[in-house]
């Protein structure tokens, strides 16, 4: 299985990649929703949130660490941000390859629209 996620790993496609190390790549999102979007990924693919196994605990740990890091040099830790891991279809995954999104820069408001 092949996304654009993988390409982006093995650098077959071009992205703005703010970090990387042996567990996690990330990069900023081409169509931000924020004025900080960033896309933290493990290099290891998994699927989605369901396909989690107790070997990836160290990778999506990696993932908020990494996170806290780029908030800071951002500068958007201080006033806040928000992580978004979105599963399946109804959960919001466009991309099948687990993926933490870092958004900040501006007050984000409420998580889901009241209905």
């Amino acid at each position: 299985m092949s996304t654009v996620f993988s390409k982006i790993i093995a650098r077959e496609i071009p992205a703005d990649i703010v970090y990387e190390d042996e567990l996690v790549l990330a990069f900023r999102d081409i169509a931000p929703s924020a004025p900080t979007h960033i896309l933290i990924i493990p290099k290891r693919e998994i699927a989605t949130a369901n396909d989690v196994t107790a070997e990836d605990e160290a990778a999506l740990g990696r993932l908020f660490t990494v996170a806290a890091k780029i908030a800071a040099e951002e500068g958007i830790a201080e006033n806040g941000y928000r992580l978004i891991v979105n599963c399946n279809e109804h959960g919001g995954q466009e991309v099948f390859h687990l993926h933490m999104h870092l958004l900040g820069g501006r007050s984000l408001g409420p998580m889901l629209a009241r209905k």
